[in-house]
């Protein structure tokens, strides 16, 4: 962005082709184990139903971190104008290959070009957890200025205290990228001082699949403050 930039991490290019990586096996695990597809998860469908439920009249929706473009296609069959963007060009070719009457970009959510109160809503749909943590801050006032008044950033990530290298995922080696979790209170703090009002919070217990997980879904009102950095 121009009149806003965002830090870009050190790490991008490792954390792109690693995803690139894992894009084929991931995409093949969410079609054939339903893991990873709200549909097959009534709590996070619900959450994802009550953000399309708000901000399905209000303008275009944006999906930053979309892989293989689940959340995106069910955004777009509940008749929202949505579109997605990932930073890994093969996950967004397996999204274009399952969704082909979608719009997906490759993009990082550091990349973006967002104008101001351009869009209804936007989603950082466990997507937002490889940004460093004094990048996040900046994504997120990022995205709390691209929201229309009115509009809702819905986000989700996992639950903890430590930062985590993974060279491993979804059957794929010789990967590596950090997973920041961030405690509930923390990413609540976080989305207020973007400029943005919570309005609801869902807090996930651990599963055999993964850890822990909060959902939160927060506004613009009419004024925005917060520097978001």
């Amino acid at each position: 962005m121009s009149a806003h930039s965002i830090d870009r991490p050190a790490d991008l290019d490792t954390v792109r082709a690693s995803y690139d990586r894992v894009a084929d096996n991931y995409a093949h695990m969410v079609t054939t184990t339903g893991i990873g597809d709200i549909r097959r998860h009534p709590w996070l469908k619900a959450s994802i139903d009550a953000f399309a439920d708000t901000v399905g009249q209000l303008g275009p929706v944006l999906d930053v971190g979309c892989g293989p473009g689940t959340v995106t296609a069910y955004l777009a069959e509940r008749g929202l104008d949505v579109s997605g963007v990932d930073l890994s060009p093969r996950m967004i070719e397996n999204a274009r290959r399952l969704y082909p009457k979608c719009r997906f970009d490759v993009a990082s959510a550091t990349e973006l070009d967002l104008a101001e109160e351009s869009l209804g809503g936007v989603l950082g749909w466990w997507s937002l957890f490889n940004l460093p943590r004094e990048v996040l801050p900046q994504v997120l006032g990022m995205f709390a200025r691209s929201l229309k008044p009115g509009g809702h950033l819905i986000a989700a990530t996992h639950v903890g205290d430590e930062d985590i290298l993974r060279t491993e995922a979804y059957g794929t080696d010789s990967i590596r990228w950090t997973t920041h979790q961030w405690r509930p209170e923390q990413l609540v703090r976080l989305i207020e001082r973007s400029g943005l009002h919570p309005v609801a919070e869902l807090r996930l217990p651990a599963d055999e699949h993964t850890g822990p997980g909060v959902v939160v879904m927060a506004k613009r009102l009419d004024g925005l403050v917060g520097a978001g950095r």
